[in-house]
């Protein structure tokens, strides 16, 4: 368990702490406590990865590595640290990786017990005993790294193989399945599919009739998470408790609940079943059980923790782990990683999620083989283009997707697509519902889970268009060398050097300021606003998702996304700059500024998009006549047109479901009508409300809109701007806030606060060009 909020010095081994970890959201939330240059709190963030994450896109310094090296990695800081001899590897003298070393392992030792060693969950055992060692060198067990004790349980590993081995031995009469996949994504070299035709009595307890249901003898309905009552234990043990926002639809049963009706032969209600459990521990005495369903979870019930000794062991590493940089064709290294829109698969039928782009590469609905550009050219294998990988006898056919910051001779490859039996979104063979993408699930086998070696990649020569909703405008060679020169007037960002010697460098304005025309409107009532701060921002599109679902935002599907025409209001803008290999990456949420000086405004023939008593940028539907003037004259290319009606068939019986989907405080909107983000004015209007009729002002904090609920880190805030003690008001007063293309004059808003990094002083400056291709 990492107390980031303590830690001067983090360095993430493959560990991406901001996503993958399953204390994702806790860590991203104290990493970011972590980075208030203004109060002196400025802590470093060093990556080494295969494949570029979230994390590495937030870190202060990276490297890439393949997944096969980075043991050997951690086994020359381990050495380092305790004077002993670094392994032989080949790798270790580049000069780079070198440097990067050098420098890191000194900046651990300086940081001592404030530092945090954090090993990935595609780690070997080995890789997570080097980091244990290492800690507890530094003094950080106990303090920044937390240990509780081991839950002792067969491997999930383990009993798959030995079910499935039993299966095909004819030892298995009847198997209960509750929850999961596995026909779809248990081990290929398992062929489980193939073991479960010969239970004679199997049963799959599922929220879909997918994969695995096809082939069991039966299928139940599961009840979905927000149906059922249910208790877990959070990260570092707090019990948890899950409670139904309203009752199954489909008259589903939770796992509790089988489990109990298997025993005890009757049904028994879930809460009854949650309650006696809590029962059984101190903490969740009866009468505290009411505080503890009020709040979610029971305070004091975390695991206690120990504090293991390390034994003395000898690093044995494993072949490849100390080859070079450069690998043959058909000895290349392939990374199985999870997809950030449908996880392993399990969300292959959200539509939500597949229109997400994904974190970094900014792709919709599809998966791919991610090459670095250097190995990209290397292998003769192009962007938007078939490729055939190979990989212990079988192969898949996905396109390539050249991904700057990818490790050198490794390709990454995302689970959770081609699925067969996902539905009507994620693809379904029954229904004659193309696949989405390929499923790599066919070349990971027990011996290979999380990454493989002696991979083959060679091109299939086949144009294929991968959906990309970044590079819309991307142009030619010479418009992006002039994009390159306005990156840091976009998503500006400075060092810590840079902020203590000039505190003001975002404020500087770009070129001469044209000359307001009239004076400037004063708001006597509310005046609302929203600084979005570029230190917190992980680039986690969880503020996107929460503006989709307040919204009622449509999803418009793969096509529509190639024709530009996604209806997304907020998005979140992803810039490489520097070494393309290894670039530094930014991150810019980006929605309607609500400029005063509002350019769609003027343009607008009708008066559809107008300004409010309080500052709003205002659109009225109703007159909206779909000229896209508006959106023409728009410089933050924020508004969206709706080119069908996409809620033209709500009222058919098939979509009587999907109605609950629908915020009602929100309309939907028609074909041939523009739409943007509104600053959640139904959630301005509800809380104008409800202080009306106490007879009092909107306090600060009681309005959040969506896409600020939503935000684990905190980098969005939205306010009264006329509240000189609001939230929002100090941050837009703040040394940091900028405005975006505030040349312009439209007078936005939405302040940006920039970025501010932490490099060590003795590793060399980010190189000032940036990879256009990619901007």
């Amino acid at each position: 368990v990492y107390n980031l909020a303590a830690a001067k010095v983090v360095l993430s081994v493959d560990a991406d702490l901001f996503d993958a970890h399953p204390d994702a959201l806790r860590m991203s939330r104290d990493f970011t406590s972590t980075r208030k240059v203004e109060s002196g709190k400025m802590s470093r963030l060093w990556v080494a990865e295969s494949v570029l994450s979230s994390t590495g896109a937030m870190a202060d310094h990276r490297i890439p590595l393949r997944n096969a090296q980075l043991v050997a990695f951690l086994a020359a800081v381990d050495a380092q640290l305790r004077g002993g001899k670094a392994p032989a590897a080949e790798f270790l003298s580049d000069p780079k990786v070198a440097k990067f070393l050098e420098v890191c392992v000194k900046d651990l030792k300086s940081a001592g017990s404030s530092a945090v060693v954090a090993v990935g969950y595609r780690q070997s055992p080995l890789a997570h005993a080097l980091a244990a060692r290492i800690n507890a060198t530094l003094g950080a067990a106990g303090r920044t790294v937390g240990y509780v004790a081991d839950i002792e349980r067969p491997s999930h590993m383990a009993g798959i193989v030995e079910l499935a081995g039993a299966m095909n031995g004819g030892q298995i009469n009847t198997l209960v399945m509750l929850g999961g996949n596995p026909v779809y994504d248990a081990p290929a070299d398992l062929k489980f599919g193939e073991a479960l035709a010969k239970v004679q009595n199997s049963v799959h307890l599922s929220l879909y009739m997918d994969e695995t249901s096809t082939v069991a003898g039966w299928h139940l309905p599961r009840a979905h998470f927000l149906e059922t009552w249910g208790d877990g234990r959070a990260w570092d043990g707090t019990v948890t408790l899950q409670q139904p926002l309203l009752q199954p639809l489909y008259g589903g049963r939770s796992h509790l609940e089988l489990i109990d009706l298997l025993i005890n032969l009757k049904p028994t209600d879930g809460q009854k079943l949650v309650k006696q459990t809590a029962g059984a521990l101190d903490p969740l005495a009866s009468k505290l059980w009411q505080k503890a369903v009020h709040d979610g979870f029971a305070l004091r019930t975390d695991f206690p923790k120990v504090r293991p000794a390390v034994q003395n062991f000898q690093v044995q590493l494993p072949a490849g782990a100390t080859s070079g940089n450069r690998l043959a064709n058909g000895q290349l290294e392939v990374v199985f990683t999870a997809s950030t829109q449908v996880w392993d698969g399990r969300f292959g039928n959200n539509a939500w999620l597949q229109e997400i782009p994904d974190f970094i590469s900014k792709t919709v609905w599809d998966n791919y083989a991610m090459v670095s550009p250097a190995t990209a050219h290397a292998l003769g294998v192009e962007n938007d283009t078939m490729a055939k990988l190979e990989l212990g006898g079988a192969s898949i056919e996905l396109p390539i997707y050249v991904m700057p910051g990818q490790a050198p001779f490794s390709v990454a490859v995302h689970l959770g697509y081609g699925r067969t039996h996902a539905g009507v979104v994620g693809g379904h063979k029954g229904k004659k519902i193309d696949s989405i993408g390929a499923n790599a699930y066919l070349l990971r086998t027990s011996k290979g889970m999380y990454a493989a070696a002696g991979a083959k990649l060679t091109s299939a020569g086949v144009e294929y268009v991968i959906g990309n909703v970044q590079d819309h405008w991307a142009i030619e060679d010479i418009g992006r060398e002039s994009l390159e020169v306005r990156l840091p007037e976009l998503a500006r960002q400075g060092t810590v050097k840079k902020y203590k010697e000039e505190p003001t460098f975002a404020k500087e304005t770009i070129g001469p300021q044209p000359d307001q025309l009239w004076p400037y409107h004063e708001y006597d009532g509310y005046k609302w606003g929203m600084a979005t701060d570029l230190s917190a921002c992980t680039g986690c599109s969880s503020c996107v998702v929460a503006c989709q679902a307040e919204n009622n935002i449509p999803v418009v599907g793969k096509k529509e996304v190639l024709n530009n025409r996604e209806m997304a209001w907020l998005r979140i803008d992803r810039y490489f700059a520097g070494d393309k290999e290894n670039p530094e990456v930014s991150m810019q949420p980006l929605t309607c500024q609500q400029c005063e000086n509002a350019p769609c405004e003027q343009v607008c023939p009708v008066g559809a998009t107008i300004h409010s008593s309080e500052g709003l940028n205002d659109m009225v539907y109703n007159r909206c006549v779909g000229t896209r003037y508006c959106l023409n004259n728009c410089p933050y290319k924020v508004r969206r047109f709706n080119f069908f009606n996409w809620h033209k068939d709500l009222d058919e019986a098939r979509n009587k479901v999907r109605k609950l989907l629908f915020n009602p405080e929100v309309t939907v909107r028609s074909r041939g009508v523009m739409e943007k983000c509104t600053f959640c004015v139904q959630r301005i209007q509800k809380a104008k409300i409800a202080a009306h009729n106490e007879r009092k002002r909107v306090v600060d904090g009681e309005i959040q809109t969506a896409c600020q609920q939503a935000c684990p880190t905190e980098a969005i805030v939205f306010g009264d701007l006329n509240d000189e003690n609001s939230r929002v008001s100090k941050l837009h007063a703040n040394n940091r806030s900028y405005e975006l293309l505030g040349e312009y004059l439209t007078r936005p808003r939405n302040l940006y606060l920039a970025r501010i990094r932490n490099p060590h002083p003795e590793m060399p400056a980010a190189k000032p060009e940036a990879d256009g291709g990619h901007h």
